[in-house]
């Protein structure tokens, strides 16, 4: 399995390094992987939906 680092996922999904840290953190990174201080996320996951809104759904 390929990993990215917490600064290429942050270009990747357009949000900043400490927001993905917090993503890893809370777990809600599907297998996201630290070792000791660093996180390795697997190339092929997707971003988390944001918690804080909520999405539309077209009728």
């Amino acid at each position: 399995m390929e990993y990215m680092t917490v600064q290429e996922a942050a270009k990747k999904w357009n949000i900043t390094k400490r927001w993905v840290q917090n993503l890893c953190e809370e777990n809600r990174v599907n297998g996201a992987v630290r070792f000791i201080r660093v996180w390795m996320i697997p190339k092929d996951a997707k971003k988390p939906g944001d918690g804080r809104r909520k999405e539309k759904i077209n009728e």
